[in-house]
């Protein structure tokens, strides 16, 4: 495992604190959690734009058609 120092502005480290006292973790849990859901959803995000850049190279659209058909759709489920 390694090891990792970083400087936290203090109202994150007084939460980080809060919450490690209010769960019985500790803040390393705690900060090594957040980063994992963080980096996780980032990679998730970077991943479907790649995909999505490709379909564009490729010219694969949604027709004019399509994107009415959704659009009705959400404003009729508004109403």
């Amino acid at each position: 495992m390694s090891v990792m120092s970083l400087r936290l502005p203090d109202e994150i480290a007084d939460t980080l604190a809060t919450l490690s006292k209010a769960t019985g973790r500790s803040k390393s849990f705690l900060a090594v959690d957040a980063l994992r859901e963080y980096l996780a959803r980032e990679a998730w995000q970077i991943e479907e734009i790649q995909k999505a850049l490709i379909e564009a190279d490729a010219g694969d659209f949604v027709t004019p058609e399509e994107v009415n058909a959704i659009a009705n759709k959400w404003i009729a489920n508004a109403r």
